[in-house]
């Protein structure tokens, strides 16, 4: 089983259509699997063969998701890698992935080659762009000339497919190792449909032809965000994060279209889900909190939306809600990490309104994700502890840390380091990471809970909340809030606030005021760095 075969597969089923849009151009499935085929026999005529790693360090862009296909397909391991890392991160994990190539852009060629001075391993640099510099090879020119035919390297369900890593909240960051059946789970978990019998498991879902010549699925069941075809997806977040991986593989497998940003920008989102008719949209909090608060957000027409989801950060209710009244949609919250392959709970499509606050159930059928105390016992509805996972999507380990590995996998379960509940129903409901709690005085605080306090005040745009030392309690509770316009509220009148709305041992010491909040490349605030303000 190899996941590069989704794309031959979705032209198989779909025929050729317009399937991504970047900059104004539409590109077809065709296209993109031609490309990828000749940049994966480009990179074969380069030495690179099964289990090399290749490195993707782009903006998003058609040739990020080229590239994506173009190395599962020939059985390579994919390194997706954040381009506004530091030097030193990037030599860091150009060393510690032995990246063999790497697929970039000319923006970048100074920080790549300060930090290849580290990676000696690094022997290849492909650079997309038309002033490419000598010393460095050519993407236009390695596709231009190159076979159209690939064949697809036979790969076993255990093979790492993907590498992706982590931020880490202390010390390096560590590669998570994804393999081919991790991610074929996933994306079939997701959608509720078994490929072709030429994955060698079987199909579930028959395709029938509608008299208008479009497919459709025999036993069609969109069990989750309710996935249909008839979609536009707005991709705004990162392609070179993990969820990257997922979108695109889920739109091969789905026939859907997307629309694609380089980089994240309130009014250009807006813009684009006018101008497609976007369906879904899928986003992190604070992505949702700048598009409420845009003040030219009145200008645009966002009622084709039909699907809006929020991962990656806990979405505050008061946002939810205001979302909500403003648009009329509903925020479908969900849940995952890079150790079970990014996606793993999500708010079921049929039950309208979703259960606000909640994560959702687990929607694949293969995997089960349960609460667990200190000494690893399964907790009933309603006990917090530790949220844990088991199943096919659960990684394959950390690459070269077997001790970091053990750790975290113990038993069979993946233990995520999120506290949270289950409902009666068996919906989830995350409290805190386990390393961010605060302990004020034997006294339990999670920060998620204040930061949900905060975004109810009418001035506030968006808050993180730390724990900070004390010599009496312990840890305090110290919060950093960005308000929606400057000198319309004050750090005493937030502690009011607070006040009126916190049982003492809640409330913050102190109220710092913000220009902005430090934040992951997809938008999440780091509760790390925050750390390091105090």
């Amino acid at each position: 089983m190899n996941i590069g075969r989704l794309a031959e597969d979705n032209i198989q089923r779909f025929g050729e259509y317009k399937f991504v849009n970047f900059e104004g151009r539409w590109h077809t499935n065709v296209e993109m699997n031609r490309v990828a085929n000749r940049l994966g026999n480009a990179l074969k005529s380069l030495g690179v063969k099964k289990g090399d790693r290749v490195g993707v360090q782009l903006l998003n862009c058609p040739q990020l998701m080229q590239t994506v296909f173009a190395v599962f397909k020939i059985g390579a391991i994919l390194v997706p890698v954040n381009p506004s890392l530091r030097i030193h991160e990037l030599a860091y994990i150009y060393q510690d992935a032995g990246v063999a190539a790497l697929v970039s852009s000319a923006d970048y060629i100074d920080s790549i080659r300060e930090a290849r001075r580290e990676a000696t391993e690094l022997k290849h640099v492909i650079l997309i762009g038309k002033a490419v510099p000598k010393d460095v090879l050519s993407y236009d020119e390695m596709i231009q000339n190159g076979s159209d035919e690939l064949v697809i390297e036979e790969t076993d369900n255990d093979d790492t497919a993907v590498m992706i890593y982590t931020a880490g909240t202390t010390g390096n960051p560590k590669g998570v190792m994804l393999t081919h059946y991790n991610w074929y789970t996933h994306v079939t978990g997701y959608y509720d449909l078994v490929l072709l019998d030429a994955w060698g498991v079987g199909a579930k879902g028959k395709i029938q032809k509608r008299d208008d010549g479009q497919d459709k699925i025999a036993d069609e069941k969109a069990e989750v965000f309710g996935v249909t075809r008839n979609r536009v997806s707005l991709i705004a977040l990162p392609l070179f994060h993990g969820y990257g991986v997922f979108a695109l593989s889920l739109e091969f497998l789905t026939g859907g279209k997307l629309v694609l940003i380089r980089r994240w920008d309130t009014e250009e989102a807006m813009k684009r889900i006018e101008q497609f008719k976007i369906t879904e949209y899928r986003a992190v909090p604070t992505m949702y909190i700048q598009l409420l608060n845009h003040p030219a957000a009145s200008k645009y027409d966002l009622s084709s939306l039909k699907t809006c989801i929020c991962g990656s950060a806990p979405m505050p209710l008061e946002v939810a809600r205001n979302w909500r009244e403003k648009y009329g949609i509903d925020i479908w919250e969900g849940y995952g990490l890079s150790e079970a392959t990014t996606v793993n709970c999500g708010n079921i499509a049929g039950r309208r309104p979703p259960k606000y606050g909640s994560i959702g159930k687990c929607y694949q059928k293969c995997n089960m994700i349960k609460i667990f105390d200190e000494k690893d016992c399964e907790l009933p509805s309603g006990q917090v502890g530790e949220i844990v996972i088991k199943g096919p999507g659960v990684m394959k380990g950390y690459w070269n840390k077997p001790v970091e590995t053990a750790e975290v996998l113990r038993n069979g379960w993946l233990h995520t380091g999120d506290i949270g509940y289950a409902d009666e129903d068996g919906y989830l409901y995350i409290t805190d990471r386990k390393k961010d709690l605060i302990i004020r005085g034997g006294e339990n605080i999670y920060p998620k809970e204040i930061e949900n306090i905060l975004h109810m005040h009418p001035q506030v745009l968006e808050a993180g909340v730390i724990g900070i030392p004390d010599p009496v309690y312990g840890e305090v509770v110290k919060a950093f809030v960005v308000l929606k316009t400057a000198g319309t509220a004050t750090e005493e009148h937030l502690m009011n606030f607070c006040r009126e709305n916190l049982p003492t041992y809640k409330r913050p010491k102190s109220i710092q005021l913000m220009d902005s909040l430090p934040k992951s490349a997809v938008g999440k605030i780091l509760r790390r760095e925050l750390r390091k303000i105090g």
